[in-house]
C-alpha cells in the first residue's frame, strides 16, 4: 500500500547580461544569464520547492535563503539533491516531476532530454518519470519582454508503507 503527495512549486528570476544561463541543471549558449544569489537556475528551484511543499517541509527560502555567504553562486542542484534527501528522512520517494519552463529565448526543446537526465539523477528516478515542457509567454509580461525566465514544477512523492 502507498501513500502520496503532490506538491507544487514556481520560481522567476530576472535576466542579465554577463551571467551564464543554467536551466535544468545544464549551461546553455545564451547572450543572458538568470541573476539571483546562486546560480538562479529557476527550474530545479521549482523542483526543489514542489519537493519540499509535496514532503511538507516548507520552501526552498526556509533551508537556503538568499542571505546565507554559503550558497552564494551554488550550483542549484545542490539545492534539489538536498530537497529530495530531506523528503526522503520523512520516508517519501519522488514517483515523478512534470515542469514548464516559461522563456521567449533561448529556444529549450534541445536542450530537454539533457535536462530531464540530469533532474532525474538529482531526484532517484528514471529520465522517463521527468517531463519538461517549454511555454513562451506570448510577448506579454517580463517573460514575454525578455526580461526574465519563469518555471513552475508539479513533484508527486510516494510513501511505502
Amino acid at each position: 500500500m502507498s501513500t502520496y503527495r503532490v506538491g507544487h512549486g514556481y520560481d522567476i528570476h530576472p535576466l542579465r547580461k554577463g551571467r551564464p544561463l543554467v536551466l535544468g541543471g545544464i549551461p546553455i549558449k545564451h547572450t543572458h544569464g538568470l541573476s539571483g544569489h546562486s546560480d538562479a537556475d529557476c527550474l530545479l528551484h521549482a523542483l526543489a520547492d514542489a519537493v519540499l511543499g509535496a514532503a511538507g517541509l516548507g520552501d526552498l527560502g526556509k533551508y537556503f535563503p538568499p542571505s546565507d555567504a554559503r550558497y552564494k553562486g551554488k550550483a542549484s542542484d545542490y539545492f534539489l539533491r538536498r530537497a529530495v534527501a530531506m523528503a526522503k528522512k520523512k520516508g517519501w520517494r519522488v514517483a515523478n516531476a512534470d515542469a514548464t519552463v516559461y522563456a521567449e529565448a533561448p529556444r529549450l526543446a534541445r536542450h530537454k532530454t539533457t535536462m530531464q537526465k540530469h533532474i532525474a539523477a538529482c531526484s532517484g528516478i528514471p529520465a522517463a518519470r521527468v517531463n519538461i515542457k517549454a511555454k513562451t509567454m506570448e510577448r506579454m509580461g517580463p517573460v514575454g519582454r525578455k526580461k526574465a525566465i519563469a518555471a513552475e514544477a508539479v513533484v508527486l512523492l510516494e510513501k511505502r508503507r
